[in-house]
């Protein structure tokens, strides 16, 4: 459970916003109360329950009462035993019981086979329910960068805007040629379309988180984080992850619950060829009413007939149209389509380590190098306003750092989240 909620431990809440903003850990918690797939497994396991507990309740006694009543015309035996002429009525009440005293160990199998279905069961809505959290942190995470891009894109809107006011004051006071300002404000008017699209996107990606989540949409946000982690985060290698992840992964486990299912199933089977013991008790009695004669009350009847017996069954198959033998031809075949199953679930897994190992890398790579160039185009773009300011670079040179300062911080912050949910995914597999 402690790897399933990795990525709700990295994000510290904010306090004190007017409306309700959502926690990833609250995004994860509704996502997995309300989606689809997580019910339909979680309908699945409760069968499985279901059956495992008819396995274990099977080796209880049977116990069944009946009551009758036949009426006869034309001859009839009578209570002596000899048959007349006459028409009669009979009434029995009776209670039955029975229970399997040996059947080749079927139920003990039976019961086994069941149970690792259930089990497979739960590490089949276990994988889902991981599916889902990695769906929603991934749609979370990417909130996040949309507000921090349409951050970025408000912050170079707002420095614009603040250069424009700057140069009205000195065209007002004649020390800059009008035209100066015109190019300013046209460079203002395509940093408003960028900072446009950054919020047009942010809204199309909370409402794809809200549908994920299956919430109203309305008013819907999310929670910013104060600070990242993103340097505590420890790149393991792959084969340490696969030697981890291959004895706890839900995909891994269901895969061997089945197989064990089915090799239980194989036992099964075979039992079916033992002989079957089984021990009944039968208690009962009889009312019966001839015509034209004296009959007993129905009560001194009921006491005077009741009869009770013991007994035990062996059945012993002999020849079964070799149903026995196909069925657990069958069931071994289902052993071998298990095994092969088991084995295709360890090398997908492997595969897909082995390639958010190498994702990790590369984020990390581009992290690395995203910070650098930070550091660069910030200075790029100081030296070139100094320029500016003093004369000896044009308008367009001031743009042109200016645009590669914010190219920089955008490919920094895109970077930044792929490399955060990159290195928590390969702490899921973990």
């Amino acid at each position: 459970m402690k790897k399933i909620i990795f990525i709700t431990l990295l994000f510290i809440p904010l306090c004190g916003f007017a409306q309700q903003k959502w926690t990833l850990q609250q995004c994860v918690d509704t996502a997995l109360v309300h989606n689809w797939n997580v019910k339909k497994y979680d309908l699945s396991s409760q069968s499985k329950k279901i059956s495992y507990d008819q396995s274990r309740q099977n080796l209880l006694p049977s116990v069944n009462a009946s009551v009758g009543q036949n009426f006869n015309y034309g001859r009839s035996l009578t209570v002596n035993n000899v048959y007349e002429s006459t028409n009669s009525k009979q009434t029995s009440l009776g209670v039955s019981a029975n229970v399997t005293l040996f059947d080749g160990l079927k139920m003990k199998y039976n019961i086994e086979a069941r149970n690792a279905d259930l089990k497979a069961s739960y590490s089949e809505k276990q994988l889902q329910q991981d599916n889902v959290k990695v769906n929603v942190s991934q749609a979370y995470l990417q909130v996040l960068l949309d507000k921090e891009l349409l951050r970025i894109a408000n912050d170079q809107l707002a420095l614009t805007q603040s250069k424009i006011e700057m140069q009205k004051s000195l065209v007002a006071n004649g020390k800059l040629a009008e035209g100066e300002v015109y190019s300013l404000q046209a460079q203002a008017g395509k940093e408003e379309l960028n900072r446009t699209r950054a919020d047009n996107t942010l809204k199309l990606d909370l409402l794809i988180l809200a549908q994920i989540m299956v919430v109203n949409v309305e008013n819907f946000d999310v929670d910013v984080p104060e600070n990242f982690p993103e340097q505590e985060l420890q790149l393991i290698s792959a084969e340490a992850i696969y030697l981890s992840a291959i004895t706890h992964r839900p995909e891994i486990k269901g895969a061997e619950y089945r197989l064990l299912s089915s090799q239980k199933d194989v036992l099964v089977n075979k039992a079916t060829a033992y002989p079957t013991l089984s021990f009944g008790a039968n208690t009962g009695s009889g009312y019966y009413n001839m015509s034209n004669n004296l009959n007993s009350p129905f009560s001194d009847q009921l006491k005077n007939n009741w009869s009770s017996s013991l007994g035990f069954t062996l059945s012993i198959p002999i020849f079964n149209k070799f149903q026995i033998h196909n069925s657990v031809k069958q069931a071994q075949l289902a052993v071998e389509s298990s095994k092969v199953d088991l084995s295709m679930a360890k090398d997908d897994l492997k595969k897909s380590i082995q390639q958010a190992y190498f994702n990790a890398v590369a984020a990390k790579a581009r992290w690395e190098a995203a910070q650098k160039s930070e550091v660069a185009a910030k200075e790029a773009y100081r030296f070139a306003n100094q320029k500016y300011e003093s004369g000896r670079a044009s308008l367009y040179d001031l743009y042109q750092a200016k645009s590669d300062l914010t190219q920089v911080l955008s490919e920094k912050s895109q970077a930044k989240f792929e490399y955060i949910f990159r290195m928590k995914l390969l702490e899921l597999l973990k």
